[in-house]
């Protein structure tokens, strides 16, 4: 099974473009910070950085509801892409690929949220370049 869920919020507003077959694709940023007492009773955290990329319908809602500090929950699955860098050099990314979105809490600007997450099946990433 091949599943990933992550609450947490955005790093920046996220970045939709369009594929060669004009299908809409989102990538963003989320921080999941964990907190902690150590063995002495000192508070510590940590934050993980997770790259998130939605596709089609749900895209299109991150890019017009969701802004930089908005929290979510992300349900999606981790999806590893190979990819050549300007100078030649293999690079590999593990996203999540986003089926499931649900924002959390309230718009700082008061605006308000879609009601509950989006769920839907995206393409698959290696049959749509951009």
């Amino acid at each position: 099974m091949n599943k990933a869920m992550v609450i947490g919020n955005l790093g920046s507003d996220p970045e939709v473009r369009y594929t060669q077959n004009e299908i809409p694709v989102a990538t963003f940023s989320v921080a999941s910070t964990e907190r902690w007492k150590d063995s002495d009773g000192n508070k510590q955290e940590h934050t993980e950085w997770h790259r998130v990329v939605a596709w089609g319908r749900l895209a299109e809602i991150c890019g017009e509801h969701l802004n930089k500090g908005d929290k979510v929950f992300i349900e999606g699955k981790l999806r590893t892409r190979k990819w050549e860098d300007q100078e030649g050099i293999i690079r590999y990314t593990t996203e999540i690929n986003a089926r499931e979105l649900e924002m959390l809490g309230g718009r700082q600007d008061g605006a308000g949220s879609p009601p509950g997450g989006e769920n839907v099946e995206p393409p698959m990433p290696d049959d749509v370049p951009f």
